[in-house]
């Protein structure tokens, strides 16, 4: 009986390790993709003035 090739083995493990956290990356950009054409709230303070910010003088 041959001895096992651990070395492959450990490739192996590797190589379907990688390929799992690629696929859950791409899942992670996919599922952020949609949103991004909307300007999130913070982008752009300048555009928008905050809620509770003071309003200036008008003297």
């Amino acid at each position: 009986m041959p001895k096992p090739n651990y070395a492959f083995q450990k490739r192996q493990r590797e190589l379907a390790k990688k390929q799992k956290k690629e696929a859950k990356q791409r899942a992670k950009d996919a599922e952020k993709q949609p949103s991004e054409g909307a300007t999130p709230e913070g982008d752009d303070p300048a555009a928008e003035p905050a809620a509770d910010a003071p309003k200036p003088a008008s003297e």
